[in-house]
Formats: C-alpha cells, structure tokens, sequence
C-alpha cells in the first residue's frame, strides 16, 4: 500500500465555533472503588473454591483463564470502530464474575429447595433447565439495565456496543463457572473432559444466550415510549432464556439429544449472530462516513482528513505514518483525533433520527469542542499527514 507526499494543507479555521468551555455532560466511566470492589467479590469467590479444591481450582482457572482470553479478543476485535471505555469494559466482567454469580446461585439454591426439594447430590432437572436460565440471564443482564440509565447511556450507540457489553459481561460469569465445573471433577480424566466440553465445545454459550439480550436492549433504545422498550427487554430476555433453558436441558436428556441441539440450534444461531456483529460494525462504519462532509462543510475537518477517517485500513494507516514521523506521542494523538471525531459522529447521528433532546444537545456541543482539543494536541502530526495522498477505498 503506498501513499505520497502532497504540498501540506493548511489546517480549518474553526472560530466560527466558538470557544471550549467547562462540560457539563461527566465523562463516561466505571468508579475505581466498583471495580476494586467487584473485583474483591469474584477473587473471594476464587479464595473459596481453592479451599475446597486447591488442585481443580488451579487447572480449571489456568484453563478457562486461555479459553476466555480467546473469546475476550474476538469482542475486542469487534469494538475497534469506538473502543468503549475501558473502565466499563473491565467492570462489565467482574459484574458476570462476582454480583451475578452471587445472585445466580443464592437464587437458584432457593428455586432447587422450593420446586426440586433441595436433593443434595444434584440440582433438579427444573432448577437446571428452567431456574438456572431464568436467574442466570436476569443477573447477567441487571448489567445491561445499569448501562441504559444517565451518562452510561450514551455508551449504547450501536448494536455492536449492546453486543460487546453484553458479550463481557457473560463471558465474566462464564469464566469463574468454567472454574468451578472444571475444579469439581473427581479425576483427572472428568477434569479434562468436562474442560473439554465447556472451554472446547462450548467457549461462546454463555456470551450467545446474552446476545440475545443484548439486541432487546438495542431496540429498546430505538423505541420513544416506555411500553416498546419494555416489550424488546422483555422479548430479549425470553429468547435468552429460552435458548439457556434448551441447552441446559439438552446437557441432562443424553449425548444424542445435547449433539442434536448443538449442531441443528445452537450452532445456525451462532453463525446468525456472527453474521449480525460484522453487519453491525459496517454500520458503525457508515453511520461515520455519512457524517464526515457535514464536518467538513461546518470546518471541523479537511478534506485529506476526511478521506481517512471513513475507513478502519485508512485510519490505521494514517495513526502508522503519525508514529514514524512523531514517534509515539503523534501516533496517539492521531488515534486519539480519530476516536473523538467517532463520538461526534455518533451522537450527531441520535440527533439525526430524532431522538435528540437538551442532554444531547449539549453532549453534541461538548463532543464538538473534544474534536477541537484533540486536533490540537494532534496539530503537527495532522499537517504532515495533510501532506500524504491516502488511497481510495
């Protein structure tokens, strides 16, 4: 891929704007003491399994520790168009592995004693295949219904950002679950093989059966009145019980019944919602593209920026030209440039289909004026890259 030199473009005026002010829309994030404290939660958690089985633990945390960590890059690869906060993205996982596993089994060992008369060696069929689903995706999904709520919300751009919340906080829950079925095995040979079928078979299940809640939770963000978006809460969150329920049930009724399930149900869902991710993140990608000209009609961009900023290959392009010129500080005020004129980008776009008010509003002009203060700070990395011909994609 090659790209040449140009005579630098002088960079936009942008006094028509005005000047920065103090924001009143608080940035987004996670409290350092929740996630120190929900991170306390999941590790007492752990300091309990390793008393009852040092050994189990020990392997079932190293094993389900490199299965989640696959499954974390898949999600992190998805959320490369608007990386959401890292803060959030770490809390969502401690929720899954520490409050809704604490929920989980609090709740589910009161379903067992009530419906399945608490038998000691193991769970009823109805507490596996109906309790389990229906507490199990309702506190996973309390994540969800805390990031629909104040300055969080805005977080929720897209589909993509529903999916990957929904994806951490499940995989969360299925990791520390991971460890406690592998640690449970009476030998090393039902070690491995309940290992093999939880961290083989089946890394994605958990982050699946929330997916479905994930896309309710979408929808009812596109709705204006309560009713509609308790209507795609509620429809979310019976499709996620429903397929828990089927799996699960399908585990306890024989090898024949689990493998049916596994490649006629839970397989096609599977390749439906990979093909819904990578549909999404085009969207991400057009909804950034149809906003740049109008950044560049009002001055907030050039045109040379703007041939870069619609495109995923452009925009690392431009961040790898910033860091050979500039070394590390260009390249991450690039990157930090192009991120910001993302935000913008998505929250012009809630404005454009109607569902601006005066948060918004001001969230915009807020959005508007980071765009400013990164262009800034990225203002000699972004001259010399005026001076470059991107390709056409």
């Amino acid at each position: 891929m090659s790209y040449g030199p140009l005579s630098p473009a002088p960079a936009p005026a942008f006094s028509s704007l005005g000047p920065p002010y103090p924001t009143s829309v608080r940035k987004v994030g996670a409290p350092l003491a929740a996630i120190i404290a929900l991170g306390t939660l999941a590790a007492l958690l752990l300091s309990l399994l390793t008393a009852t089985a040092p050994g189990g633990t020990a392997l079932g945390f190293a094993l389900a520790s490199m299965s989640t960590a696959g499954v974390l890059v898949c999600y992190l690869w998805l959320d490369r168009w608007e990386p959401e906060p890292p803060r959030l993205l770490i809390m969502a996982f401690l929720w899954g592995a520490s409050v809704a596993v604490l929920i989980s089994v609090a709740l589910e060992y009161l379903f067992d004693h009530a419906v399945g008369g608490g038998q000691e060696d193991k769970a009823s069929f109805a507490t596996v295949a109906i309790g389990a689903p229906v507490v199990e995706e309702a506190a996973k999904g309390l994540f969800l219904l805390l990031m629909m709520t104040g300055r969080r919300r805005t977080e929720l751009n897209t589909m993509t950002d529903c999916l990957v919340y929904a994806g951490l906080t499940a995989l969360g829950f299925a990791w520390l679950e991971n460890i406690f079925y592998i640690a449970s095995g009476e030998s090393l040979g039902e070690t491995l093989t309940i290992a093999a079928l939880r961290l083989v078979i089946s890394p994605f299940a958990h982050p699946l059966f929330t997916t479905m809640l994930g896309i309710g939770v979408y929808f009812a963000l596109h709705q204006r009145n309560i009713l509609g978006k308790l209507g795609y809460l509620l429809l979310g969150y019976l499709a996620a019980v429903v397929m828990h329920g089927l799996w699960n049930g399908s585990a306890l009724l024989g090898a024949n019944t689990y493998l049916g399930i596994y490649v006629l149900w839970m397989m096609p869902i599977f390749a439906l919602a990979i093909v819904l991710a990578i549909t999404s993140r085009r969207r991400e990608q057009r909804i950034v593209a149809d906003k740049l000209p109008h950044m560049v009609a009002t001055g907030m961009l050039t045109p040379v920026e703007a041939s870069w900023l619609g495109s995923l290959r452009s925009r690392k392009t431009a961040v790898a030209a910033a860091l050979r010129f500039g070394g590390r500080p260009a390249g991450s005020a690039v990157k930090k440039f192009a991120l910001q004129v993302v935000e913008l980008a998505y929250v012009r776009d809630r404005i454009d289909r109607g569902f601006g008010d005066e948060r918004v509003f001001a969230l915009q002009h807020e959005e508007a004026h980071r765009v400013l203060a990164a262009r800034a700070a990225a203002g000699p990395a972004l001259y010399q890259l005026s001076g470059y011909r991107f390709p056409v994609r």
